[in-house]
């Protein structure tokens, strides 16, 4: 039998010596409780796997995931990749239309909840074809319906067969048009940027994670756990991130990841300092631009430099400032070893240096396509096999890219993807609402807020839309401001210049002092 590419068997094959060692270590008060040994970690994913098993899946089942962040989740999460099943990793902000969206698309055999969900989301599975909902609570420790089923089940597992292309996961991702998109991320791809990863940014067994990001998220789960666990290191799993208890345990850390808001939040504190600072070894940004005067402030402070990167759900991590190197500000460093970045003008023509053009990128990181949308996919991909990523960008003499801009209207909030034309529907279905445009604006602490110029043919008050959208949308969708106009900006064509709206409105927050 050939080598097992299920990334269960990379994590198990680097689990430490001493198996009794800590894995995770949650918080509270003044030291740490459930404390989860990696013997914990393989025994507690064998059962979920077997419980998994027994349910008589087809091969290739997909299980949807809707809970807050706890270990369990963690272990779930591992249990349906030792399985052989497709682990799908939900926005817990996310309300009834948008997870009907995600069943119906996704067509889940199993959907997990947290208990507070359990009544409406069931309903809608049961409606949609799912076979089996169960919940997981994260408040107390070994609750829910699927540990009590677990929990009488054998705590040893084979894990499954998998070959490379054998997809792992599914991480629904953002556009500006249309509905959210599946990318496919195989086995392969999450071994093989994880693998680099640790290569890349120095991480041994004696690291500690201080985890304070989310779990349906690329960068928690997938950046941030599959690294650490292929190391063998040690995590502290904060529930989120609260900037004073990412405080407490950064003299226990030695790495912290985090996007460009948690950076903005932890200089808001003044007990961070150089010393609190001195264990940790690096800093790592993502998700988001990260502004220099951010960059610059921390680095002041703190005497460290943070290390910026570059990803997408679709790719993983494609580039990353060197950790012994120089780190500049504004850039995403170079392109990982295993990894070709590459700028190309609308003729498809290669940019020549600090000539900005679209970004396309090749290697084993970048995912298998898009779930159901084979069009999609090859529309998506140069006939040499690039992704077009839709960002754009320039590569300096030294090879380190600089993202300017994107060439689609996606907004990035506080590390969240947000395509506009999901919040235009809503808006436009509003009484009294004409016609909307949403645009992303500068913002100091989320990099961009997420805003809206509506033409109304009545009176509207903000507060109350903005009330409104509350109960139909995640609130991370929710703009920020809302302006009334005449009409919208277009072009002989007839579409709207977000363009110009973005420039009408981008001094909107600079008087934000938060």
């Amino acid at each position: 039998m050939s080598k097992n590419a299920n990334l269960f068997s990379l994590i198990e094959a680097n689990f430490p010596t001493d198996l009794s060692a800590p894995c995770l270590k949650m918080p509270q008060g003044t030291g740490f409780i459930n404390e989860y040994s990696w013997d914990d970690l393989q025994k507690a994913s064998a059962k979920i796997a077997n419980l998994l098993t027994s349910l008589e899946l087809p091969k290739g089942s997909r299980i949807a995931v809707q809970v807050e962040k706890s270990p369990e989740a963690l272990i779930l999460y591992l249990a349906t990749l030792r399985a052989g099943f497709i682990f799908i990793p939900l926005n817990t902000a996310y309300q009834t239309a948008e997870m009907r969206y995600f069943i119906q698309d996704a067509q889940p055999a199993v959907v997990v909840c947290s208990p507070k969900n359990f009544g409406w989301l069931a309903q809608l599975a049961f409606q949609l074809g799912c076979s089996h909902v169960f919940t997981l609570d994260d408040k107390l420790p070994n609750q829910g319906s699927l540990l009590q089923r677990a929990a009488p089940l054998s705590s040893q597992f084979q894990t499954v067969q998998c070959e490379p292309d054998q997809i792992a996961s599914i991480i629904y991702t953002s556009g500006t048009t249309g509905l959210s998109k599946g990318a496919m991320l195989s086995h392969q791809n999450l071994s093989a940027n994880a693998l680099t990863l640790q290569k890349t940014w120095h991480w041994q067994a004696s690291d500690v994670l201080l985890h304070s990001l989310p779990l349906f998220h690329v960068h928690g789960l997938f950046i941030s756990s599959n690294v650490a666990l292929i190391s063998g290191s040690t995590m502290i799993f904060l529930p989120k991130f609260d900037a004073a208890q990412v405080l407490k345990f950064l003299p226990e850390s030695t790495v912290f990841m985090g996007v460009p808001t948690y950076y903005v939040r932890l200089l808001e504190q003044a007990g961070l300092t150089e010393q609190l600072c001195s264990t940790v070894r690096v800093f790592i940004s993502g998700s988001a631009p990260l502004l220099a005067e951010t960059f610059n402030a921390f680095q002041q402070r703190t005497a460290k430099t943070i290390l910026e990167r570059y990803g997408m759900s679709e790719t993983n991590i494609i580039s990353s400032n060197p950790y012994d190197g120089e780190r500049l500000s504004n850039t995403v460093g170079q392109a990982l070893p295993d990894v070709r970045i590459r700028i190309v003008n609308n003729e498809g023509q290669t940019c020549a240096e600090d000539e900005v053009g679209d970004i396309q990128v090749k290697g084993p990181n970048v995912f298998k396509g898009y779930w159901n949308r084979p069009e999609k996919t090859t529309q998506e991909f140069t006939k040499d096999g690039f992704f077009k990523t839709g960002d754009l960008g320039k590569l300096d003499k030294n090879a380190y890219l600089s993202i300017i801009g994107r060439s689609k209207d996606l907004i990035i909030s506080g590390g969240y993807n947000i395509y506009p034309k999901e919040i235009e529907l809503v808006l436009d279905a509003l009484p009294g609402v004409v016609e909307s445009a949403v645009i992303g604006l500068p913002h100091a602490d989320f990099g961009e807020a997420v805003c809206a110029v509506l033409v109304c043919n009545m009176t509207l008050d903000s507060a109350q839309i903005i009330a409104t959208l509350k109960n139909q949308i995640a609130n991370f969708k929710v703009p920020k401001k809302i302006f009334m106009v005449k009409e919208l900006p277009r072009n002989n064509m007839g579409k709207v210049q977000k363009n110009v709206l973005r420039d009408q409105y981008k001094e909107s927050f600079s008087l934000l002092t938060s």
